[in-house]
């Protein structure tokens, strides 16, 4: 990143040959979105789709994991709208849609006709919802689906190895965007990322408190206990920036902690695909700092939709390698957000990647814990 800032700075005549390279990058992004949206939706479904299997255990799990991502949504939007770290950064660049839709067009236009066409046009929340109806439906009939279901997961699995054939041109593709973008709009680009950097740890942090430390002591659990049990798998994380990465040390944690190996088996897992946390807080924040640094206007209703549509989309792509820009690849077209302000946010996304995965982590391991609580488990030494 910091060549190419150099490099724009130095030669601003150098954007004609930068932005084919950065747009060439950003198309390869754009082929996975759909594979990887439609398949990894579709098996995350479907397997927790048999949570009701559970009883009260598991209505209370996905009871505490939406309304742990919903508080982790509304906190970045917050944040990033109040602090507002774009205004005044002027970036430029190309957009691919005239008109972001208002609320009425996006209500009308939910549902797919047909999925081939929602694909084609990169239509996001029609295959969501079209991936989420077929993955309840493939839990609902049960052993049936599981030919179906275990290919949705070999071609996710497919999508993530192409997936990361593209990440490896990434440090090409962010010099080349980072360079154009300079070029076209100034220095005031990198300032602006800088302050996007720090208002994003802080918003972290602040869900840390909010979001972790407030729920457990208000279920009476030992801070200074659950952090000995969490502390490894959160370096795990950080270190890392996988989440999947920490997933053994957590489960071996917390039954050390004292917590039911069902519960565990349940809601870890599960975690991974609806509590991203840290992940939630990071999507918001990126898309309202690109419409504020591109100075596009979103109305009401359109920055509803925008939170509803990234609730749903980031479901179940954990093990995508920079799955935040696939969703988010998906998502700025339709509002016209230029893709040049996802390749600047690539290019400091090192910076924040850790303590967003460490985030993802604490609040995984947090959920089960409080679930165990408010079932009314007790810790036995």
């Amino acid at each position: 990143m910091a060549a190419g800032a150099l490099v724009g700075w130095l030669f601003p005549g150098i954007a004609p040959i930068a932005e084919p390279i950065a747009r060439s990058f950003l198309r390869l992004i754009q082929s996975v979105i759909a594979p990887v949206i439609l398949t990894t939706l579709i098996a995350s479904f479907a397997r927790g789709g048999k949570l009701s299997d559970l009883g009260r255990i598991g209505i209370k799990t996905l009871m505490w994991f939406e309304g742990s991502t919903t508080f982790a949504l509304l906190l970045g939007w917050g944040m990033v709208t109040w602090f507002r770290p774009g205004d005044g950064v002027g970036l430029r660049g190309t957009v691919q849609a005239a008109t972001p839709p208002d609320f009425g067009q996006v209500l009308e236009n939910m549902f797919p006709s047909s999925l081939f066409e929602a694909m084609a046009r990169g239509n996001v929340l029609q295959i969501v919802l079209f991936a989420i109806a077929i993955g309840v439906a493939c839990a609902a009939i049960g052993a049936k689906a599981e030919p179906f279901v275990r290919f949705c997961e070999s071609v996710s699995a497919v999508a993530f190895q192409y997936t990361r054939y593209v990440m490896s041109l990434a440090a090409i593709g962010v010099s080349a965007a980072i360079a154009a973008t300079v070029a076209q709009s100034g220095i005031d680009v990198l300032l602006g990322l800088g302050k996007f950097v720090a208002l994003a740890w802080a918003t972290q942090a602040l869900f840390l408190l909010l979001g972790v430390i407030v729920p457990l002591l208000l279920f009476r659990v030992s801070l200074p206990e659950f952090w000995r049990h969490a502390r490894e798998p959160f370096l795990i994380a950080f270190g890392t920036t996988s989440s999947a990465a920490a997933l053994p040390s957590a489960m071996a944690q917390l039954e050390t902690f004292g917590l039911p190996k069902t519960l565990i088996g349940l809601t870890l897992p599960l975690g991974l695909s609806f509590n991203l946390c840290g992940s939630t807080i990071h999507l918001v924040m990126a898309t309202f700092f690109v419409a504020q640094a591109a100075n596009i206007q979103l109305t009401i209703s359109q920055q509803l939709m925008i939170l509803l549509t990234l609730k749903l989309t980031s479901k179940g792509v954990a093990g995508i390698p920079r799955a935040n820009f696939v969703i988010l690849a998906s998502l700025f077209p339709s509002y016209a957000l230029p893709l040049e302000g996802l390749a600047a946010l690539l290019g400091i996304d090192a910076a924040i990647d850790p303590v967003r995965t460490g985030v993802n982590v604490l609040a995984n391991c947090a959920g089960p814990v409080a679930i165990a609580r408010w079932t009314g488990w007790r810790r036995t030494e």
